[in-house]
């Protein structure tokens, strides 16, 4: 049996193929797994914070468009990158202190940028703060998995959940805040991971068992796996498509009457809302009737057709805003069945598997903001959202292409394991 095959009972069907048993209720964790999901609820409003201050940010600091969209390139950038790394750190150093690095450089990037003068600054403490954000994420998602009751879809759901949650929690502290001064949300993102930082310590007492150390290539090799690869390629394209709908949003609704800090943050807190009802509810509801990858198939090109059709009602307020929240409910069902499908694809550790993945995945969110803002001013406002929507197609069409390497990730390979179990039983 697989490692994730081990988690769950072997009578039980694989989570992703129809009939599977239901999974424990999220909600019966470890206190040690909630501290680390308020963490990454924390984390994750880092990503959404600066969007409604974006166009204050601009203003305030003689800033184009695109140079404020940097502020999401830096953070992106040196998130992915740095990822392929964490999982080499932690398995030397243990989950709890890298967390607690990851938490602590944070806070001091966070309070810098609160504190600068030019958006040059910023954009160059965003970096610093993506390294940290790389150190929390990846380690968090692994010591998830291995800690929660329930399994390793119950986990995931849970850091889904966690995601969603900082996504919408983190544009609508940044708009409260961010109404009193662009600087505010920084420096509310500083205390708010301070908090972290002292729940980590107080909660997380272990870090389980002594990991076996990993080498610092493993990341890049496991791309190699086949099923690692055909997920993390399409994760590439697919987070162009939602680093548009986050950061570049917020330029297109300026125009249209929705450009304070208030008014954004209330509509990307309905955004992030959208794909934690989603993340929690929806993505194993289908899981539980088909396979991961159809889910793929299906929430794919709707996807596509929502960036379309933000293209399309890019002059309309009420449809623009509109085509987030339905582009939110999507995301959400996508973000929990990627993951899934990563931490299901191969035998390797978690962590080398979540390095790896989200590495790649964030790079291609780092490419879409300010490709975004440079695509509108070349070519129009709807631009960006129909390039959007192509590549959230070209990520289907590598799903789809590589579709004989997700078996595993589908659960067949253990349903042809438990089957062949089965067999043996009866003959003997």
């Amino acid at each position: 049996m697989s490692r994730g095959a081990a988690l769950t009972p072997v009578s039980a069907a694989p989570a992703g193929l129809p009939g599977a048993a239901p999974a424990a209720s999220i909600l019966h964790q470890p206190t040690a797994v909630w501290a680390v999901a308020f963490a990454c609820v924390i984390a994750f409003m880092g990503i959404g914070l600066v969007d409604p201050i974006l166009p204050a940010i601009a203003a305030d600091l003689a800033a184009t468009p695109t140079e404020t969209e940097m502020l999401f390139t830096s953070y992106l950038l040196v998130t992915g990158i740095a990822m392929f790394f964490t999982s080499w750190l932690s398995s030397r150093i243990g989950a709890k202190r890298t967390l607690l690095i990851g938490l602590a450089l944070i806070v001091v990037f966070a309070l810098a940028a609160g504190l600068s003068q030019d958006v040059e600054s910023i954009i160059g403490f965003r970096a610093g703060w993506g390294l940290g954000n790389a150190l929390l994420i990846s380690t968090a998602l692994a010591t998830i998995v291995g800690a929660a009751a329930g399994g390793t879809s119950s986990a995931i759901i849970l850091y889904e959940a966690a995601l969603g949650l900082g996504i919408a929690i983190g544009p609508l502290l940044g708009g409260l805040l961010g109404s009193i001064s662009w600087r505010g949300p920084f420096f509310g993102s500083a205390t708010l991971m301070a908090v972290g930082f002292i729940a980590i310590v107080v909660l997380l007492k272990t870090d389980g068992p002594k990991p076996v150390p990993t080498r610092v290539s493993a990341p890049f090799r496991a791309l190699a796996r086949p099923g690692l690869g055909v997920l993390a390629a399409a994760a590439l394209f697919y987070n162009i498509g939602f680093f548009v709908l986050l950061a570049y949003t917020p330029f297109a609704l300026v125009p249209l009457g929705l450009g304070s800090a208030v008014s954004l943050g209330l509509v990307f807190f309905g955004w992030g809302l959208s794909l934690a009802v989603t993340s929690v509810w929806l993505a194993p509801l289908l899981t539980r009737r088909m396979r991961r990858s159809r889910v793929l198939w299906l929430v794919l090109p709707l996807l596509a057709l929502d960036l379309a059709a933000a293209g399309l009602f890019v002059g309309s307020a009420v449809g623009l805003v509109g085509c987030v929240i339905v582009g939110g409910l999507l995301l959400g069902v996508l973000n929990t069945v990627l993951t899934e499908s990563v931490m299901e694809a191969t035998d390797l550790p978690r962590s080398v598997a979540s390095s790896s993945y989200s590495g790649v995945r964030f790079l291609g969110g780092a490419i879409a903001p300010p490709a975004a803002t440079v695509l509108a001013g070349q070519f129009g406002s709807a631009t960006p959202f129909y390039a959007a929507a192509a590549s959230v197609l070209v990520a289907l069409l590598v799903i789809v292409l590589g579709r004989s390497h997700l078996a595993r990730a589908d659960g067949a390979v253990e349903d042809s394991l438990e089957e062949a179990e089965a067999i043996a039983l009866g003959d003997s």
